[in-house]
Order: C-alpha cells, then structure tokens, then sequence
C-alpha cells in the first residue's frame, strides 16, 4: 500500500484494531475529521478505497481529497475507485476471458510475456446463465435451444389445436434410458408436510410420466453437452489465470451467489482490514448493497480494466438520502415494496445517482427486504442503492454461517472507521445532497407491465388498467385492438378438453432465477398460498406453460423442508433447474395447439413472472403482454388464469363443493411466514450451499482441459473464436480522426434496450447469425442462443440489431432491417454494415432518449463496434451503455437540449461528417455538416480525460494491453 508522499498535510495512519492488535486498517475517520462524519456511508466507502490505493499516478492524493469534500465536489470532479472484486456471469463472462485469451496471444505477438496477462484482484466467474428448459412438468420440450428450430414432432399426428392425452406411467420399459418414476408418492416432514404426488414429467423415450427430480437432471445433462466447449474454456481459465475462480453450472445464479457466498462485508488480506466492495457484469449486482458492500454493474470492457488493476472512473456523484418511515400492510410483499420505491424513486429523478437508505423504516426490513430493494436500483436509474452495516446485518451474517470470531472483527472495524449504522446512537445522520421520504404504509400490492418494469400497476387495478391497453394506441402500454373484438374467445382442444383463450389469458407463469428467490418470505409466501389452493381444490390450466426456477438450491432446500414445494408441484410449478431461464428468453415454445390459437385469434395473451425484466417479445414472439409480480402473485394469477380479474369482487376459481375460492381465502397471513421463515430459513442451508459451491459437481469435476499458456484456439469451433480487437494494438494513442460521409446504419426511437441490440436469446432461422452457423454445418437444434455465443465474435457481430421487435424508422415496422442507401436495398442490419465496410464508408446510428436501456452488455458496444458503428448520436444515453461506447472506441454524441432528429428536419437519409478536433476534452461541443448542407452541434459526452485517451487508444481493451508491452 502507498502511502501519500512525503510532506503532504494529509499522512493517513495504519493502526491497530483494538482488541485485535495483530489487525491493521487506515483509520480514514481520523483523517477525514469532522468532514468525514457528514459524508454518507457510500462515499465513506469510496473515501477509504481512494486512500488505500493512493499511488499517485492511477489515484492521486487530490482525488482522496475531492471525495473528502464530497458536499461542494459532487457532480463537478472524476475520482478513480478500485473494488476490492469482480464478478462475472457467464454470459457476459465469457467475452470477457475470451478477451483475456486474445490479449494474452496479442501481447506474445508483439514481444511480451502473456505469463503476465493476469487479473490483478479476485474474479469470480458464475455459469449460470446457460440453463434452458427442455424438460418441465408435462415433456422434453427439444424445442429451440432456445436458439431456433422447430419443437419436436409429436409422435403421433396431431389435428389442429389439439394434443395427446397422457398415458399411464411408465415402469421402465425395455428401452427406457431414462429413469422413469417406479416408487411411492413423494412426501416432505416439514411443518407442513405434504400429502400428494409431485405432478410428473414424461419420459422422453415413451411420453409417460417420470418422477419429478429427473426434471433437473435431464436439463442439467443437456445443459452440459451443448455447453461443453464453453466449459472447457472456463475450466481453462481457471488452472491458467492467477486470481480466477469458477463457480460451476448448477450451483446458483452470479448475483445471488455474490450475495450468499462471495461476499466479505469486510475484506482480510494477510490481517490487513478493508471494505468489501466490487463491480460486476450484471446489473444486479447492486443486490450486494443490501449487505452494506458497495457495488455495481459494469461492462465486460470495464470489469476487464478492473481485472487488470485499473479503477472505475465515475463522476462523483450525488447521493440521495431516502427516508423509510412507517410500516408496510399485511398483504404487501417485499416486491411490493420494491416496485413501489422504484417508482417513486424513478419521479425522484435518482438517475446517474447513488442512493442510500435511511430512517426508522431501515430496521424493519430484513436483509432479504434490502438486497431485493437494493437489487432493482438499475430499473430506477440509480448507480446503486445502499444500505449501510448494522444489527439486522450482523445477525443475517450470523444465521448465514459466518464466523463468530469473524464477525466480531467485522463489527469492530465498521465500526472504528464509522462505516456502522447504529439507530440506537444520538449522532446526526449523514448529509445528504438531497432527501426524499418514502412512507411503508402506503404500499399496495401491485405488477408492473405489461411492456416496461417501471409501469406499476395497482392489483386492484390490474383488469381495468389492461382493458385500457387493448383500447389505447400501439406504444409503451398500448396494443389497438379494435373494440369489437376485444371480447373475443377462440376455442381450443388441449389434452382431450376444451379450453377458451381471450385477451389477458395466461400463457406462461414463471418463478424464476432471478430478485426475488434472494427473499424467503416471498417465495414461501407462493408455497403457503399454493398449498391453500391445493387444498382449496384449485389447479391451474394445463396448458399454462410454469415453470420453477430457484437462485440456488437454498431455495429448493427451504421450500422442501417447508412442505410446500409439492403444492407447488401440484400447479405445475416444478423446478426445472438452477439458472436464469424464462428471464433471458430460455423458454421452450408454447403448446403447438395453443400458438395455432393464439396467432389465430390474434390474441393478446399474457406471461406473468417474478424478474426484473419484461420487455416486450422476450419470453415468446406470441406473448405481447408481460407483468412483473412477486411469486405468490404468480401463483396467484396463473390460478385465475387470466389478468382481466378483480381479485377483491371475483373468485380465482371453484374449489371443492362447487365453493367460489377469492384470493383473500388463500393469502398467507405475515405470522404464517414468519413462521415458517423462522423454521426453514437457518444457517444448515447457507452451510450446505456453500460445501456445494466448493465441491464442485462430477461433471464438471471429470471435465477435461487443456492448461497451456495460451489458449489452443480451435479454427472449426463456432462458440470460442479469437476476436479482432486487439489487430491494430498500438503503443502510442494516434489522434481521432474525423467521420466523414456517414451514412446512417440505424434510425431509432426512444428506450432502445441492449436487448434491442444485442439479444441473448434464440437465434432465428433466418438471421444472419442463423446462416453463419448453418454455413458452419450446424442444423437450428445446435444453434443455442445469442447468450451462449458470446465468445463467438462473427456469431455476435450477426447478432446485433437482430432483435425481431427492433423498429428501426427507415422499415416501418418492427423487423431486424435496415437500408443500404448507396444501392436502395433492404437487408438485414448485419449484411448492410458489411457492404459499407467493403465500400469503405463509414456509419452512425441515430437514437432517441434513453439509448441503452436494461442489462449492461459489452456486446451492445462490441457488436456495433464491429459493425463499423464510428458514433452514436442520441438524444440521451444510459449511463453505463455510455461508458460501454466509450471503452470499445464508439464515440456517444448527444443532440442539444431541446434539439432532435425532428427538430433539426433531419431524414437520417444524408450523410454526416463529424469534425473531431486533436485535442478533445470532456463534454465539448462538435460540429456536424450534412450532405444536404446542414449544419448542427452535439455534446461529445466523454465524462473525463481518461475516457478521452481510452477513446484515442482504441477503447480500453488496447490501452490495458499497451501495459505489457
């Protein structure tokens, strides 16, 4: 650690901790004095991470001091900060080690030691976004993977909408390889033991039933073999890069995993005591925040600077002090509450912010509660929401398996270095640069939807509120369906009965992987309220396509030991496996029968699952309408089977005797969670996740790998490919040079999404993406999805802008196209950019408001990059998508407020010359000129120096390669 230098006035102290003499720690309080007391907790946090890392150069002694006096700097300076870790998930992880393969053969190529080319901090790599659903409740579903082709043939011809019935369960035939259910039913000794069979699957081999687990197995065992090229790459890196850990498929999803089992609160290396803080390559990595562990989501690009010992550079930021008072009603659940907050949060303008939690509300919620509020601060905007250390932490930590001895160091540093929130204590609460009060009690149960997370829907008010989205105009909410057919009911046989589909009608009802699985109440709360449906005599239509996908196998764990998991079963709700599945588009097609209807009737049908994400087509091309709600609400309206219900006036269903069964009847009351909570939630399962993590699984125990140097790059492969970024790496930065005769690649709208731009799920039959790897051999059944070839720069570069809701204003209509203006001719995104490659013409992109919306992606920016995208110019950016430009070597151009595309009268028709001077600077004015003779100015949004000679070096992956030579 370097210390500041010799003579200046601020010499941080490294002292002892207390009771503890052989612990050390910078004692930044002493150093901050009374300007250290009034700094929030996040910026405290920043302060020490600045001090520690002080060595002049990539963190300079003004810049501790500029965080010091954060109330007069904020929102005027760039600090550097340096997270103690990364995390990775394996969609976005891979890219970034396959960058980190490609660096280590660039650097040997231009006559340095590859040896070298190592993370400089602890990386944790999670696979856990590769699980798709190929078995679930009623079959094998060897549908797309999901990366196109078609379902599998039925066995026996079909008449329109209708399926086969069931058969008897299978006992084993002759044939059967796989095993098939022979014993008794299956029965949990929980508190509320259950007394029914799980709901079977089929055997793939005779369509007939099989006991329930084997659900996990088939789909784990697909998972590996389609994924088994991938995997050996990650074993790889594993046994060659210093610092990297892989955490295999099966054991959890990336953020929940960095919340159960990475996180520190406070690191110890060689007694040496820090914060724990870190930066991750999913948005919900903010989730941490919860713990009081400062971190967030970042880009593959910036994750890898991390990686090589580079900070994070940010604009300090304002922090918004949120007041929780009161108590929430009985009926709200913690997504409730997160959607309500996000909301008022999101009017509260909180974007590009830090925000932090305090206020007699904070004790009430329970780190559950947090790290699910914390969880969804990318959805309002914010950098991250951040709940300090306290009692309710330390007692969490404690029921979670840490040491006793461990903690009791924990809570003395937090609290010699005032990083401990103490309600108990008399001292004022930070200074905040501004204050907005959030009352419990005003909470009411609600959705979001049925298009975007931040449109929150009262639960009260959800069958009006979708009544008038069928009669508003297509947009945001809307979908324009004609009065008189509003009511419409198409009729379709499914497994021998007769069933109605009308607008609203449930389609696909997921709780998945994702948010809310960290929160027992909420998940126990659909096992309580499925297990009164259960015995209530309610079920849920068979044709709704549920699905159970747990964070991790805690969950599994408590909702078995609870004696609810087989009422869930009962519905349909099975586990399907750990991962992200439904949330990143992994869902196996609906029913033949049902899709034939749905398309027929042009009917509007709904999914309702427990995400963060509902962008419109991203669980299935025929399911326009989607909702965010908690998992027993889930539950709750695939019972009813519709979201056209008035839960306080209409009954979900008829139970036994004909009785009219309201959700009122069925809702668990908070003493029956608590309950339960307090029987099922205890340290043996936090005990038992973690000897899993470190035990790996057998698969990927016996999986070979090879553990040379460098990567034995295999030229055939079509999912790990050595990029280009590195083909022209120079040792000097050169000056931008100017954009001349632009043509516009893409028009767009307002809140494109890196979903938009760079998808993750199935790959098309006739994308570009979809020709590449038939012209490799491959049929659409191996195609997998977009996610699972990030490590593939030609699939990914075809890939992007391939999104079939794209609606780019040169086509009309949503549709991956684009217009080749030298030649008039209408191609898919990928084959234009080619063509004006080969001719040597540059291209930009012109956007609306809030370009890049959704998960960080470094995809959204290689992609385009490749693309030969030289510039973005849009009205506003989202701030990390901004920074993701920046660090791939895209310039992002903003318009001048007030100023659009329609005001300045411009077609996107012309062509554009971009004047970047040789000496730019942070947020100057360029000029434009138009080949119709128009001439206007826009903001180069680099934030700071560094992002300038990032942006002359090429984007950072060139700059941090530059280091090893």
């Amino acid at each position: 650690f370097v210390l500041f230098p010799p003579g200046s006035p601020y010499q941080p102290v490294i002292e002892a901790l207390g009771s503890y003499p052989q612990k050390k720690f910078y004692n930044v309080s002493k150093l901050g004095g009374a300007k250290y007391d009034t700094l929030p907790y996040s910026i405290r946090v920043l302060f020490e991470s600045s001090i520690r890392n002080c060595d002049g150069f990539l963190v300079k002694e003004t810049d501790a001091m500029n965080i010091l006096d954060w109330k007069t700097k904020q929102n005027n300076v760039e600090v550097p900060f340096c997270p103690a870790r990364v995390v990775l998930q394996d969609f976005t992880g891979i890219p970034a080690m396959v960058d980190f393969a490609a660096m280590r053969e660039a650097v040997r190529n231009a006559g340095g030691d590859p040896v070298k080319v190592n993370p400089a901090c602890p990386t944790d790599l999670t696979v856990d976004h590769s699980l798709q659903i190929d078995f679930s409740k009623c079959a094998i579903q060897n549908a797309p993977n999901p990366g196109g082709g078609d379902s599998q043939k039925p066995m026996a011809k079909l008449s329109p909408h209708k399926a086969q019935p069931r058969k008897p369960p299978c006992r084993g035939q002759t044939g059967c390889k796989g095993p098939c259910s022979t014993g008794e039913s299956s029965r949990n000794s929980g508190p509320f033991s259950a007394q029914i069979e799980n709901t079977p699957i089929l055997c793939p081999f005779h369509l007939q039933p099989v006991h329930e687990p084997e659900t996990v197995l088939k789909n784990q065992e697909m998972e590996f073999g389609r994924n088994r090229e991938r995997l050996q790459f990650f074993k790889w890196s594993s046994k060659v890069f210093k610092n990297v850990s892989i955490i295999p498929p099966e054991t959890g999803m990336a953020h929940q995993v960095n919340l159960e089992y990475l996180s520190r609160v406070v690191f110890e290396v060689k007694d040496f005591l820090y914060p724990d803080s870190v930066v991750g390559t999913d948005s919900h990595t903010t989730m941490v925040n919860g713990l009081g562990i400062l971190g967030w989501g970042v880009g593959g690009i910036e994750a890898e600077a991390v990686m090589l010992g580079m900070p994070v550079t940010l604009t300090l930021p304002e922090v918004v002090g949120c007041e929780l008072t009161g108590t929430a009603c009985p009926l709200a659940t913690s997504i409730d509450i997160v959607l309500s907050i996000t909301k008022h949060l999101r009017q509260a303008e909180v974007a590009g912010k830090f925000v932090e939690f305090f206020g007699s509300g904070v004790s009430q919620l329970s780190v559950a509660d947090r790290t699910t509020i914390a969880n969804m601060c990318p959805e309002y905007g914010a950098i991250l929401s951040f709940f300090p250390v306290d009692n309710v932490t330390l007692k969490h930590l404690k029921h979670t398996g840490f040491d006793k001895a461990k903690l009791e160091v924990m809570e003395a540093y937090l609290k010699a270095v005032k990083l401990f929130r103490n309600d108990e204590s008399s001292s004022r609460e930070p200074e905040y640069s501004q204050v907005v009060q959030f009352s419990l009690s005003s909470v009411i149960p609600c959705v979001s939807g049925p298009k975007r997370s931040q449109d929150r829907v009262a639960v009260n008010n959800m069958k009006s509120d979708f009544q008038a989205c069928l009669n508003e105009k297509c947009g945001v909410k809307g979908f324009q369906i004609a009065a008189e057919k509003q009511n419409d009911i198409v009729p379709v046989q499914y497994e021998g009965n007769e069933y109605k589909l009308s607008h609203g009608c449930i389609v696909i009802a997921a709780v998945i992987s994702c948010t809310n699985n960290c929160n027992p109440s909420v998940m126990l709360a659909a096992g309580l309220l499925a297990k009164k449906a259960v015995e209530a005599g309610l079920m849920v239509k068979p044709y709704i396509r549920t699905s159970l996908s747990p964070g991790s196998g805690m969950v599994t764990h408590y909702l078995s030991s609870s004696g609810v998991l087989p009422y869930l079963s009962k519905l349909g709700f099975e586990v399907i496996g750990y991962g992200c599945s439904t949330c990143v588009g992994n869902t196996a097609p609906l029913p033949e029968a049902i899709r034939n209807a749905i398309k027929q009737g042009d009917i509007i049908a709904c999914g309702v699952l427990s995400g963060t994400k509902n962008f419109e087509g991203r669980l299935c091309d025929c399911v326009r309408a989607n909702y965010l709600a908690s998992p027993p609400l889930v539950v709750a309206y695939a019972i009813a089977g519709t979201v056209r219900i008035d839960f306080e006036t209409e009954p979900l269903g008829t139970g036994f005797n004909g009785k009219s069964i309201y959700l009122r009847d069925i809702w668990p009351t908070r003493k029956e969670l608590h309950t339960v909570e307090e029987e099922c939630v205890i340290s043996s399962m936090f005990k038992e996740l973690k000897e899993k993590m470190e035990k790996g699984n057998k698969r990927w125990n016996l999986l070979e790998a090879p553990e040379s140097t460098l990567f034995p790059w295999d030229l055939k492969s079509t999912y790990i490919r050595c990029p280009s970024f590195f083909d022209k790496l120079a040792k000097e930065p050169v000056s931008p040079q100017p954009i001349e005769n632009a043509h516009v690649l893409l028009y767009l709208g307002d809140s494109v999404t890196t979903d938009h731009i760079s998808p993750a799920g199935s790959i098309a039959r006739s994308s570009a993406a979809a020709k590449y790897l038939t012209n490799k051999g491959l049929t659409p059944r191996e195609f997998n999805s977009y996610g699972a070839r990030r490590g593939n720069d030609a699939v990914m570069t075809r890939g992007t802008f391939a999104n079939i809701k794209l609606l780019n204003k040169f086509i009309g209509k949503p549709a991956p196209k684009t217009i080749h203006f030298p030649s008039g001719q209408t191609l898919d995104v990928f084959e234009a950019a080619e063509l004006y490659q080969k001719e040597g013409i540059p291209v930009i992109t012109l956007a609306g408001q809030k370009y890049g919306l959704g998960s960080s992606r470094d995809w959204a920016a290689k992609g385009p990059f490749l693309l030969g995208v030289k510039a973005v110019l849009a009205e506003s950016f989202e701030k990390v998508h901004r920074s993701q430009l920046v660090g791939i070597g895209i310039a992002p151009l903003q318009f001048l407020p007030g100023e659009n595309p329609s005001v300045l009268g411009l077609t996107g028709r012309e062509q554009f010359s971009i004047l970047l001077p040789p000496e730019l600077s942070p947020g100057m004015t360029l000029e434009i000129k138009t080949s119709t003779g128009k001439v206007f100015s826009v903001i180069a949004l680099f934030e700071n120096e560094m992002e300038i000679t990032l942006y002359q070096y090429g984007g950072s992956l060139n700059f941090v390669a530059r280091r090893f030579l």
